[in-house]
């Protein structure tokens, strides 16, 4: 019965940890990861306080097909309908971001230095 109690627990505190964990979850490195939906025509949220290093991981909601394409050219993300893919920030500045397929689609993430 012991161990029943310790693996309830154990499960609880894993829950309660995950869902205290802010939309930019720490990676190993004091890296952060963040999650970026597209949804309706348009990049949902884009992130608060990231950084050079941090993970950004972008998915399409749509039934369309979407890119994430940097103005500067430092990336450029093509994503069928419900698939994510990611980047690695590489540099800081204001990063202008538009849909090639959608030019209404237009954002700019902020990137801080590391």
């Amino acid at each position: 019965m012991g161990r029943t109690i310790a693996k309830t627990l154990t499960g609880l505190l894993f829950l309660a940890i995950a869902a205290a964990t802010p939309a930019g979850a720490q990676q190993a490195g004091g890296a952060r990861e963040f999650t970026v939906q597209m949804d309706n025509m348009s990049f949902g949220q884009l992130p608060q306080g990231a950084k050079v290093g941090d993970t950004v991981i972008w998915v399409n909601n749509d039934t369309v097909q979407h890119t994430v394409t940097a103005r500067d050219g430092s990336f450029d993300i093509r994503l069928q309908p419900g698939k994510r893919g990611r980047t690695v920030l590489s540099k800081a500045g204001n990063v202008a971001l538009y849909c090639i397929f959608h030019p209404m689609m237009r954002a700019t993430l902020q990137i801080a230095a590391g």
